[in-house]
């Protein structure tokens, strides 16, 4: 993003934020990642963060096999979607679809979809796609109804969260105010009726200061896919970084070039992201099975990336070797992405539990 960009963005919530007031933290968010995400490519060592697919071909080919058996225990129905929200460079999609080359009769019926609205990511998408047919919406709400086996990888934690501080024995909500020639967090002075979103256990347990983050945008997802599946049959699978139960706590950040930025320092030139709280998630489903959530190393390990990596070792070079061995480790180590990612699948009700989330 040029400088006169940045600086338009940022002119743009001053702006508002004379006329109106301190505006939610929501909506800053979600306008800077707007800005952010369809002007640049953000991935790879020239980007600003790397996610699973662009580490190892591994994580894309499991989950692609993933949705085929998932297929399978809903009664192979066809047509089928094929949806991914926020498919990056398509790199996971690319490497699924290679891999449902061993379920043809998957293949066969599907339809690709990709919820995506930057149009610099869309052009990087076709260029991974270019051998398959491929239709791209701008939202969930935009998939033809039927069923769908749909595919979130960190896509939940880049939609926009609100924050609340407990303050004198009520929740007051977190806003951005402009004051002093820069963007400041301030207090809305009234009671927050979001603390209602809360569960009863941090209401009670909370003190002076703590803050709280919900997500409205990301219980909205939920309901949405829950209802879907529900509707026309399908599954769902999540994977992200976060906490499996509600949590107080602050963990909204920004990324840029691969190291922390600061949050409220040029709208629209960093990654905001924050964890996801996946019992909230859960909570918010309705009427399908949630599967999980598990570790993403566990899952992993469970649907076999520890095979896979030893079959792309055995006719490898010694440095391909050490390449498949380290996307190994980071892919599902705890001390890397292996216990911070989790992983939640919806079913309907009435369906086995899908591959990874089998009882030990």
């Amino acid at each position: 993003m040029s400088e006169a960009e940045q600086t338009a963005l940022a002119a743009s919530f001053r702006r508002l934020i004379e006329r109106h007031g301190p505006m939610p933290v929501s909506r800053y968010m979600g306008e800077s990642n707007a800005r952010y995400y369809t002007t640049r490519d953000p991935l790879g060592a020239a980007g600003d963060f790397t996610t699973a697919p662009e580490i190892s071909q591994m994580f894309g080919e499991l989950l692609g096999l993933w949705c085929a058996v998932a297929w399978r225990q809903m009664g192979s129905p066809s047509p089928v979607s094929l949806v991914e929200l926020g498919p990056g460079r398509g790199t996971l999609m690319a490497d699924a679809l290679r891999a449902l080359e061993m379920a043809p009769d998957f293949l066969e019926c599907v339809d690709v979809r990709l919820v995506e609205a930057s149009p610099v990511l869309r052009s990087r998408q076709r260029e991974a796609l270019s051998e398959h047919t491929v239709s791209w919406h701008d939202g969930v709400e935009d998939i033809p109804d039927g069923a769908a086996v749909l595919v979130a990888n960190e896509f939940l934690d880049a939609l926009p969260i609100r924050q609340i501080v407990r303050r004198d024995g009520a929740w007051h909500e977190r806003l951005v105010a402009w004051e002093d020639d820069g963007f400041r967090f301030v207090l809305d002075p009234a009671a927050s009726p979001l603390a209602a979103l809360l569960p009863d256990t941090l209401r009670e347990s909370s003190h002076n200061g703590e803050i709280a983050e919900v997500s409205p945008a990301v219980l909205s997802l939920a309901r949405t896919a829950a209802s879907r599946i529900a509707r026309d049959g399908g599954a769902a699978l999540f994977i992200d970084y976060g906490h499996t139960e509600s949590a107080l706590g602050e963990t909204l950040q920004g990324v840029r070039d691969h190291a922390f930025a600061d949050v409220l320092a040029d709208p629209g030139s960093a990654d905001l992201t924050a964890h996801v709280d996946f019992g909230a998630f859960a909570r918010a489903a309705g009427d399908v099975a949630v599967h999980g959530p598990v570790e993403q190393g566990v899952f992993l390990e469970r649907l076999g990336i520890g095979e896979r990596s030893r079959t792309l070792m055995q006719s490898a070079s010694p440095r391909l070797r050490e390449a498949v061995e380290a996307a190994h480790r980071r892919l599902t180590d705890p001390a890397e992405m292996g216990q911070l990612f989790k992983v939640v699948a919806f079913t309907a009700q009435n369906a086995p539990p899908p591959p990874g989330f089998e009882t030990p």
